[in-house]
This record gives C-alpha cells, sequence and structure tokens, in this order.
C-alpha cells in the first residue's frame, strides 16, 4: 500500500492524474499556502537568531529544497573525498533516519567517522571529539540552528523550478530560500545538459550573491555485487528494484545503459527491505536479474541468498561546470573557519 501510495504521489506532482488529480491540487491549495507561511514564519526566527559554533570544527551543509532525490549523498561524498585530498580531516555528520545513506559513507569512507543524531550541534561535537576539523552535514540546509561556514544547495534539472511546496509539489523551502545558500549545483540525471545550463544561467540571475554555481552529472559508473565488488552487466531483460525517490529516473537510466527491457519495482524512499519482499520480488523476476542501486544494496546485502541474481548500477559525478570554484570555496571558508 506504501509503495503504490508513493508512486502516486510523484505522479500527481508531475501533474498526472486527469481531472481527479487536478481536483486535488486544487484543494490542497490551503494546505500550501499554511506550509508556506510556516516555512517563512521558521526562517524568520533563524535569521533573527545567531547559529551555534563548533569550535574548532569547520561545517559544509550539503542540502536541497525539495524531499529527495537530487544527489545530496553522492556530493556529499564527493565534498568527503575533496577535504581529505586537502589533508583535512572530515566526519559525515546526519540526522540519522536514513539508514541506507550511513551504510554507504561508512562503504565509501571507512576512515571518516560518521555520526547520526537529529541534534545537529551536538553531532558536530561528537564529529570534532572524534578528531574531524570538518562536518559535513548530508541534508543539513534546513537545520539552521548550528552555523555553517559552506551552504551547498542542490537542485534537480528534472525539477519545474519554482515548484510547488509541499504537500502540493516536492518544495520543502520556497525558492527565495536559496539566498542563504554560498553555492547551487544543478544535478541531472535524465535531463540534457542543455536544460540543467539554462536552469543554472536562471539561478546566477535570480540569485547573484551566489558565490559559486555548478553543474553536475550523476552518471553511471559501472556494475558492481551487493558486496560493492566489481561485477559483469547484467544480461536479457531485467527488473529495476528500488526504494528511492526518484525510482523512474532510476529505471530509465538502467534502461539507457542496457538497451534492454527494464520492468520498474519501486518502494517508498527508504524503504527497509525485509524477507518478504525480497522472495515477492524474486517471484516476480523470474529468471531475470534484479538491478539495484547502491543505497538499496546495502539493505538488501543481508537477503542475498533470497535475492538471487543481482547487480548493482553505481553513479559517479561528472562535473560539467564549477568544480574548480566549488573546490576553491570548500578550501578558502573552511581554512578561515578553523
Amino acid at each position: 500500500m506504501r509503495r503504490h501510495l508513493h508512486r502516486a504521489i510523484l505522479r500527481w506532482w508531475a501533474g498526472e492524474g486527469g481531472a481527479l488529480g487536478s481536483a486535488l491540487r486544487m484543494g490542497s491549495a490551503p494546505l500550501e499556502w499554511l506550509f508556506a507561511f510556516g516555512v517563512r514564519r521558521r526562517n524568520r526566527r533563524y535569521d533573527r537568531r545567531t547559529p551555534v559554533r563548533v569550535q574548532g570544527c569547520a561545517v559544509v551543509s550539503v542540502g536541497n529544497l525539495t524531499v529527495g532525490g537530487t544527489g545530496k549523498t553522492p556530493v556529499a561524498s564527493w565534498v568527503i573525498g575533496a577535504l581529505e585530498r586537502e589533508g583535512r580531516r572530515p566526519a559525515l555528520v546526519s540526522r540519522g533516519w536514513a539508514e541506507d545513506e550511513l551504510l554507504l559513507h561508512r562503504r565509501w569512507h571507512p576512515g571518516v567517522p560518521v555520526v547520526a543524531d537529529p541534534d545537529r550541534v551536538a553531532a558536530a561535537e561528537r564529529a570534532r571529539e572524534a578528531g574531524a576539523n570538518v562536518a559535513v552535514l548530508d541534508d543539513g540546509f534546513q537545520h539552521r540552528r548550528l552555523a555553517r561556514d559552506v551552504d551547498l544547495v542542490l537542485v534537480a534539472a528534472e525539477d519545474p523550478w519554482p515548484g510547488r511546496l509541499l504537500p502540493r509539489g516536492p518544495y520543502r523551502e520556497p525558492p527565495d530560500s536559496l539566498g542563504r545558500a554560498h553555492a547551487v549545483i544543478v544535478t541531472r540525471r535524465t535531463a540534457d545538459a542543455e536544460a540543467a545550463s539554462v536552469l543554472a544561467s536562471r539561478l546566477e540571475r535570480e540569485h547573484a550573491r551566489l558565490e559559486a554555481s555548478c553543474i553536475a552529472s550523476l552518471e553511471p559508473e559501472g556494475w558492481e555485487g551487493l558486496d560493492g565488488q566489481p561485477a559483469d552487466a547484467p544480461e536479457g531483460a531485467v527488473v529495476a528494484a528500488t526504494g528511492i525517490a526518484r525510482p523512474d529516473e532510476f529505471a530509465e537510466m538502467v534502461r539507457r545503459v542496457l538497451e534492454t527491457d527494464v520492468e520498474l519495482v519501486a518502494f517508498p524512499d527508504h524503504h527497509r527491505f525485509d524477507r518478504a519482499d525480497v522472495v515477492a520480488l524474486r517471484s516476480r523476476a523470474g529468471a531475470r536479474t534484479v538491478v539495484v542501486t547502491e543505497k538499496d544494496a546495502v539493505k538488501l546485502s543481508a537477503l542475498a541468498v533470497e535475492l538471487g541474481p543481482v547487480r548493482v548500477l553505481a553513479l559517479g559525478i561528472r562535473w560539467e561546470r564549477g568544480e574548480s570554484s566549488l573546490l576553491e570555496l570548500i578550501r578558502r571558508r573552511t581554512a578561515e573557519a578553523v
């Protein structure tokens, strides 16, 4: 039931649903206005406060304006790698409710502390105590109590700009919230390069105070097994099964890479797979290989026997604009903070 409801909401946000969808969008307008009022009131309250600074630990926030699917986790991983190459000691700080993201960061950066706590100030303090001098917040833009030295905001080229606020659309904050950001990163999976460039140029015009404007393509990097080790590409038709915010885009990416028939089985974002899920999935897939994302893989590894033939499509970041400017911004601001 949750799976079908999640997909129905995504389609509704995309403007589908016919007459019923249009009626629901009209009927939910007062809820969107109420949500917008609450967000603006909250932001004004934080605008008047002095955020808490953790001495000896700079803060880089990687966030967005929507409810997911812009590539925060791989970008946060890229930031950690960039800081390590600069000789810094980063830690990953997360609210902690998304288990898959924590597991992924631990797999990608085994020597980097991963701290999970809804209280981001306490988490940053724990990161410093663990030896870090830079805390990287995964999904930190809306958590304003902790002072940050670099605010990176991701905007997906696949999303409308400006877009509807919750519950009529996926946006958690209105577009003018980008005024708090130091840099914007337009990410794309299925959108073409021209669409991303047009959006990046628009954001630059609308927010002239941005210190960096970037475009990053999230692209297939290779095939792996559930254990993260390299593997051969699957052959023949496959089943794309995933619990991420944008399942249709994942299925389209798999289809483009393999040039074969792809059936999508979409679970809710950050879904916790259990044995019943896996047994049902294998029954549906039959002899076909199941293809999942890295976020799914770290949760499915304990159920590998029941899942049967499976491949993981790993993604990487290819910078199309602004990488050097972003690196310099992170280098300068984190150095000044410590």
